[in-house]
């Protein structure tokens, strides 16, 4: 048992101790399967927060020679599956795992990273292998060649973090060439399959292309563009975090719309692991994005000036989708050169979601729209803080029920923010609508099309525990008043909706409508109070 050759089951056995695990491994199963084939070589990527490490951790724990892991596996789904193939791996290999952060946190200088990596795995196999590693050996490769030579032995390796250099040296093309280098010398190769029976990279970015072609071909690559058969280890699905709410008492509607929005294919919904655990420990849903991150990372990316971006960009805090081209992206952080190479990247960063079938990007949920928000308000692109500013001034304008000002200020934002083609489309108005209230996220809950007395209001702004202001009903009409939006609110007794919520307070009901033919909206706003 050694650091990085075959390491104990501590890491995995933490992670279990912690309680509330959502069991995912049977992702054990699909590496069992590719194990010494065409396939053995694996890299899965996915934003922080989504269970990188756990995955890493665990797969080290069941092939590791130096764990003895049977009881932390034996409640487990891989081993209920098929027991014996369960046990014909279980702790049968020489386990290599690398953290990559780590030897970048102790390196003297980041330039000699790939240089530490080899040093110190040569000389932890030289320990376990004596005699067999020749003394002028200082390439990796090489040295497990040798001991294969003289033991037949071959290896499992694990990469925890394995892009950290490309995020860590993003501007230091000799440092990542020479990872490359080092990663194309152990996995191609043509003696590759002489010394290793498999191997498992995680991290955030996919394998760094250079032109249209991945560094290292041999590889199975599975991305938050393209999961594949990996799709539901991605995170968690929405049977695991609705079993979770159940269990912990949680409303699982307002689970789904503060950190739903990832979508597979057959796997349908996806979670972010790291947000629905924080919700079930506190008992409360938040934003808990920003306690791993903060919204600095987006704002970079956010003041790009690429064409299409800001226009892109306030669609999309409106709540449209943007098609996007992911070819040109080169899986790095640095070779950005339009804005579908910033909307690739930040999916993969989890900050937005992609829909394979029409190939559209989209803000997922209430989670990462608050991270945009943010990030917008505190970066360079004016014309973006410009439109936070007019909302501000819109919200604060409903709350004075002035509907003069809200009808202006709507107006001047949709005029801004919607393509001609597209003015005179429901959806449209329905998107400015939302887009010019995103002031009300420090202060609000939203929520649309959702059931209440005889119908379905359009949009439901709840006040947030700690707000002392009014909830809003918002009703957009077409080509009529907005004095029948409010009186249709009324007739359809829309505030029942609150109920559910166990509102009780003052209720602002907002009527606004938009004429086609003048394109003019009007606004209009009266009190009401739900006991």
């Amino acid at each position: 048992m050694g650091f990085y050759l075959n390491p104990s089951a501590d890491g995995f056995r933490a992670i279990l101790k912690r309680g509330m695990y959502v069991d995912k491994s049977e992702l054990i199963a699909y590496t069992n399967s590719v194990l010494e084939s065409d396939r053995m070589l694996t890299c899965f990527s996915r934003p922080r927060r989504f269970g990188k490490s756990f995955s890493a951790q665990m797969l080290s724990a069941y092939y590791s020679r130096g764990a003895d892991s049977r009881a932390l596996f034996e409640n487990l789904k891989i081993a209920k599956k098929d027991k014996k193939e369960f046990a014909a791996y279980l702790n049968r290999y020489d386990v290599l795992f690398l953290d990559i952060t780590s030897f970048i946190a102790t390196a003297e200088n980041i330039k000699e990273t790939v240089n530490d990596i080899q040093k110190e795995l040569i000389e932890e196999l030289r320990e376990a292998f004596p005699g067999l590693i020749k003394e002028n050996v200082r390439s990796l490769f090489k040295a497990l060649l040798q001991i294969h030579a003289g033991t037949g032995k071959k290896f499992f390796i694990i990469i925890d973090e394995w892009d950290a250099l490309f995020r860590e040296a993003k501007d230091n093309g000799e440092v990542q060439y020479a990872y490359i280098q080092f990663l194309r010398s152990l996995f191609k190769n043509n003696q590759t399959s002489r010394i290793i029976s498999g191997a498992y990279m995680a991290g955030i970015l996919p394998i760094k292309k250079y032109g249209t072609q991945s560094a290292l071909t041999d590889f199975c690559e599975f991305t938050m563009l393209e999961p594949g058969g990996l799709a539901e280890f991605a995170g968690f699905t929405e049977k695991e975090v609705e079993d979770l709410c159940i269990e912990y008492g949680l409303d699982f509607e307002e689970a789904r719309r503060w950190y739903d929005g990832y979508r597979f294919g057959r796997i349908g919904h996806i979670y972010n692991p790291k947000s629905i655990m924080e919700a079930v420990v506190n008992r409360r849903f938040s934003n808990y994005w920003t306690q791993t991150e903060t919204y600095e990372s987006l704002k970079v990316y956010i003041d790009l000036n690429y064409d299409g971006l800001r226009d892109a960009m306030i669609a999309m805090l409106g709540g449209q989708r943007c098609r996007i081209d992911t070819g040109t992206f080169q899986n790095d952080l640095t070779s950005l050169e339009s804005r579908d190479d910033v909307f690739t990247l930040l999916v993969h960063l989890g900050y937005l979601a992609y829909d394979s079938t029409s190939k559209e990007v989209f803000i997922p949920n209430e989670e990462i729209r608050e991270e945009f928000i943010r990030a917008v308000k505190n970066g360079n692109r004016r014309e973006l803080v410009n439109v936070i500013l007019r909302s501000e001034q819109l919200l604060d304008a409903t709350l004075r029920m002035d509907g003069g000002t809200v009808a202006d200020i709507l107006e001047e934002v949709h005029d801004m923010d919607t393509a001609p083609q597209y003015y005179n489309n429901e959806q449209a108005l329905r998107s400015v609508v939302v887009m010019a209230y995103l002031s009300c996220v420090d202060h609000y809950t939203r929520f649309e099309e959702l059931a209440g007395g005889k119908g379905y209001s359009d949009i439901l702004m709840l006040p947030k525990p700690a707000s002392e202001k009014p909830a809003l009903l918002i009703e957009l009409k077409w080509d009529k008043s907005a004095q029948e939006a409010v009186l249709q609110m009324k007739d359809k007794d829309y505030m029942s909706v609150l109920k559910k919520f166990r509102y009780q307070g003052e209720v602002l009901l907002v009527g606004i409508s938009y004429s086609s033919r003048s394109k003019k909206h009007t606004c209009r706003i009266e009190r009401s109070r739900l006991y």
